[in-house]
């Protein structure tokens, strides 16, 4: 009980610094300045999804590292030009199958390691580039945008984490999250729908009318949770307990972004599809 209260604790601690440093780039500094803090977070991810799959094979990683690299910077740069989306989408899962023919390692492995290393760029780093996307394209709206994915994504963790803490019964899917429960999910759910009703009628107000906000607010909330339990199947197949240990208390990039990966994909077609200016 005294360590789960510690984690909490060190948990709060470390988003109380880290969430105005977000905040502050993202409303105060320039588009290219919120990129260059997305940027970095999505290269580390990349590496601890590849450190998972590649424990062994530090040139492969660093080839998956530099394809994120290429494959966001079109996507921010690019991101009207549907040559080069296109040229990212079709060569970077290529480079999987391709790779791994010059790293074999054990060919009980091969296929898993082919397929991370086309996988993870596109998985990891193209999503979270469309949070600088939606900062640098979409105008007043892009800072209110992005911090709905967010929170989208943050209030759910928080809301699962308090409901199951005190009010889970009953387990969500023991065989890949032992500790995650229903009513945790519900929680999570529910503080999902608040956050983006709250951003409705507040800082997206005018821009997010209330009925869309309830239904980003079920669908996102219920895929971010979703992208959580993906990357604990990636976590429990590799035999890895956290992707890291670079976030003090919630250990690695990939373990605190991984619901964010789907919210900004789904906040930004929405955006793309359903929002109009």
């Amino acid at each position: 009980m005294a360590e789960r209260a510690s984690n909490l604790a060190l948990r709060f601690a470390t988003a109380a610094v880290g969430l105005p440093v977000v905040l502050g780039v993202l409303y105060a500094a320039p588009p290219w300045g919120f990129y260059l803090v997305v940027l970095p977070a999505a290269l580390v991810g990349v590496y601890e999804l590849l450190a998972m799959t590649h424990p062994a094979d530090p040139l492969a990683r660093a080839v998956g590292v530099l394809a994120s690299v290429v494959a966001s910077w079109t996507v921010y740069a690019q991101t009207t030009d549907a040559r080069a989306l296109l040229t990212v989408f079709l060569l970077v899962p290529l480079l999987g199958p391709i790779v791994t023919l010059f790293r074999l390692g054990a060919l009980e492995t091969a296929a898993l390691r082919a397929c991370a290393l086309g996988f993870a760029p596109l998985f990891v780093a193209v999503p979270l580039t469309l949070l600088a996307v939606m900062r640098r394209t979409m105008g007043h709206v892009g800072s209110g945008a992005v911090l709905l994915a967010l929170g989208l994504a943050w209030f759910a963790d928080t809301g699962a984490f308090f409901a199951g803490r005190f009010l889970g019964q009953h387990k969500l899917y023991e065989a890949v999250s032992p500790n995650k429960t229903v009513e945790g999910a519900v929680g999570g759910l529910v503080a999902s729908v608040v956050w983006s009703l709250g951003a409705s009628l507040s800082y997206l107000r005018g821009e997010l009318p209330p009925v869309h906000a309830l239904l980003i607010g079920v669908v996102a909330g219920a895929l971010g949770q979703m992208g959580d339990l993906a990357e604990s199947v990636l976590k429990r197949s590799t035999g890895v307990k956290d992707s890291g240990a670079i976030v003090p208390g919630h250990g690695g990039i990939l373990d605190r972004v991984d619901a964010v990966i789907v919210t900004a994909v789904a906040v930004f077609l929405y955006m793309a599809w359903a929002h109009r200016p």
